[in-house]
């Protein structure tokens, strides 16, 4: 589906705050309600957003996270993700090319809920090796 600067002036806005009522996003955008309610069920029905979501403050997120760097065995790949995808503690896992196979991003409580999420990690198998990254501190964070 195609989108024009309307779409994106009203898409631009929800990313700011999506619960903004449609009264306001009309306002903002010097629509009729009834217009910018209709774009809303087009942008949806077609895709385009898929959904509405939650964000919590960075107080309420587990305070470690952590990147593992994943190396996995040919044609292990779904054996390897359905475990990831049993550990409570991986919030995130993304295919890449290069020197390793998975970005796996990792959220935990402390640092022996991490240690033993990396070590379930490596023990898995189908997995060659790991490199696991601690972060300590964001400085950019565009989708916040």
């Amino acid at each position: 589906m195609q989108t024009d600067e309307t779409d994106q002036a009203l898409l631009d806005l929800l990313a700011d705050n999506a619960r903004t009522p449609v009264a306001t996003l009309a306002r903002r955008l010097g629509l009729a309600r009834t217009t910018v309610q209709a774009r809303l069920d087009r942008l949806e029905s077609s895709g385009v957003i898929e959904g509405y979501t939650l964000r919590l403050a960075d107080r309420l997120r587990a305070p470690l996270r952590a990147t593992a760097l994943v190396s996995i065995e040919p044609r292990s790949a779904p054996a390897v993700l359905a475990r990831l995808r049993s550990l409570p503690d991986v919030r995130t896992v993304h295919t890449t090319s290069g020197r390793f196979d998975l970005i796996v991003g990792i959220e935990a409580a402390t640092t022996e809920a991490l240690d033993d999420t990396l070590d379930r990690i490596g023990e898995t198998r189908g997995v060659k090796g790991s490199e696991s990254l601690i972060q300590l501190s964001t400085k950019l964070d565009r989708r916040a």
